[in-house]
């Protein structure tokens, strides 16, 4: 008699205190990063640069891998060699501009199959069914946001890239020695890039919302809080797989 296979290991769940901390420190870095870069220091960007490193590595840390602390501590003390340095300021510039661009990069290429389409596989979560076993008008219309979201974020990527290159005195053509034809203030790149961007994502995201309740009356959901709470019940392990 064939003996019955092991089930595969469980995913492990996320702590709640580790999402909150997350969120958090999420929530602290644009705004250190425009505090940083209204005040034009290495101290003031070395210190909203350790906020997003522990974004990255609280995981890790938090279940005490060796390598994720000697990582920190080597990237502290780089931080701390370059903090009299123009070139935190610089490094400031590239995370609005990677982290939109890389957010469009992850919807995007869930519209080719065999993925399914990000947008999808959340209303799906939603209904309880798998994408697939939407009603059809709605499930193009999960796939067409889908691609607008990747658009947009894909759009503000290129103008945060665009504002770092030409703001003064701290952008990258003027580090190169090299003014710029048209230029915009320090503080108004970070205006825009640290403040402004989630303001545009926000105001997107609302507006979807109400777009959607005119085209689909009948969803699950009684109001924007009852489908924030739900989106909330979704879990954090369901957003994480979702963006693995």
């Amino acid at each position: 008699m064939a003996r019955p296979s092991p089930l595969p290991p469980a995913d492990p769940v996320t702590p709640a205190w580790l999402v909150g901390v997350r969120v958090l420190l999420a929530v602290a870095y644009p705004l250190l990063a425009h505090w940083a870069s209204h005040r034009g220091s290495g101290e003031a960007a070395a210190f909203a640069l350790v906020d997003l490193m522990l974004i990255v590595l609280l995981g890790p840390l938090a279940a005490r891998r060796p390598w994720a602390w000697v990582l920190l501590a080597a990237l502290i003390s780089g931080l701390a060699m370059l903090a009299s340095t123009p070139w935190l300021q610089l490094l400031l510039l590239a995370p609005p501009m990677l982290f939109t661009a890389l957010l469009a990069w992850w919807f995007g290429r869930s519209l080719r199959a065999p993925r399914e389409a990000l947008i999808s596989r959340i209303v799906g979560a939603l209904d309880g069914c798998e994408p697939s076993q939407l009603p059809s008008p709605l499930y193009r219309y999960t796939r067409r946001l889908t691609a607008a979201w990747s658009l947009l974020l894909a759009t503000l990527s290129l103008t945060n890239g665009l504002l770092a290159v030409i703001a003064v005195p701290g952008g990258v053509l003027v580090r190169l020695g090299h003014p710029p034809l048209f230029a915009v203030a320090q503080q108004q790149w970070s205006l825009f890039a640290n403040l402004l961007n989630y303001g545009i994502v926000g105001g997107f995201f609302v507006a979807e919302y109400v777009i959607r309740r005119r085209l689909f009356p009948h969803r699950p959901y009684r109001n924007f809080v009852d489908f924030m709470r739900r989106m909330g019940a979704l879990g954090p392990d369901f957003w994480r797989k979702l963006f693995s």
